[in-house]
């Protein structure tokens, strides 16, 4: 499954796309693709010229909490690259969507690891090793839901619900004034204090970075950018990101991927994954 390059085509775990008949060309090695502008959406034709590789995906079992009932069995990559950005498209069947997370309920999703840096002995793909970071860019079909235009407040996720009075909606508070804001913060507490969590998302996709399981946290910063689309048997998304600075100039390294579904109480450790999966990359000049 080695990816990328020159617009790179990471064949992988992926069905060719939302919903298109045109037999795919698989491949179980990287297959290198020039082009001009990266594709950032999942059903944009370009992904026709990138051939697939499909991955077979694991359980998640050797760290707690531990996943022991097998789920998705493959996923499918393809992969573009122009310059240093590189859009990576994953798709796989679930039957469900679950774009709401709330008590015992959990939401779709899916990863892409890299490692930060490019060394012939590869960090651990178990969200790497100490002093041996990974990169990871997340995509999470609930905030997906909002970015698409779904509200977050809880008259939007329950509407069936009561409620009697929120403060900060007071009709003597004008709207987007500074005490309605002020007012607004005291009522969403991890939003104001800049909780990465809190929302509401303007990307469905957040950058985060672990050197070994449990040391999972967010990147400084998130860069990458995703979207993602049901299609006739499941998600297809895509997750565009650069290429971390130790990769750039190189010409192999590894990637890994992990789905979660919803579905199957399936969340954070909880997973199905891949090993490291090679990739080549092919410098544009």
């Amino acid at each position: 499954m080695r990816l990328l390059a020159c617009s790179a085509v990471i064949a992988g775990m992926l069905l060719t796309g939302c919903g298109k008949t045109h037999q795919p060309v698989t491949t179980p090695d990287v297959v290198i693709v020039a082009a001009v502008d990266v594709p950032k959406n999942p059903d944009d034709q370009a992904w026709e010229s990138a051939p697939e590789h499909a991955a077979k995906l694991l359980l998640q079992d050797m760290v707690e909490p531990r996943l022991l009932t097998a789920s998705t069995a493959e996923v499918r990559i393809r992969a573009i690259r122009g310059g240093n950005e590189v859009a990576f498209r994953l798709e796989w069947v679930d039957a469900t969507t679950n774009d709401l997370s709330e008590g015992a309920r959990f939401c779709d999703g899916c990863a892409i690891q890299l490692p930060a840096k490019n060394d012939p002995n590869v960090t651990a793909p178990q969200m790497g090793e100490s002093g041996r970071p990974v990169e990871i860019a997340y995509w999470n079909a609930g905030w997906q839901a909002v970015v698409d235009g779904r509200g977050d407040s809880i008259k939007d996720i329950y509407p069936n619900a009561t409620i009697d009075h929120y403060p900060f909606e007071a009709a003597s508070l004008s709207k987007g004034s500074d005490v309605q804001k002020k007012m607004a913060a005291r009522y969403a507490p991890a939003r104001a204090l800049g909780n990465t969590m809190a929302g509401p998302r303007d990307v469905p996709v957040q950058d985060l970075i672990a050197d070994g399981p449990g040391t999972l946290v967010p990147a400084k910063a998130t860069t990458s950018k995703g979207c993602g689309r049901r299609t006739a048997t499941g998600w297809a998304v895509v997750i565009t990101r650069s290429l971390p600075a130790g990769i750039v100039d190189q010409g192999r390294s590894q990637v890994a991927f992990a789905v979660w579904e919803g579905s199957q109480q399936e969340v954070g450790s909880r997973k199905m994954r891949t090993g490291w999966i090679p990739f080549g990359v092919k410098r544009i000049k």
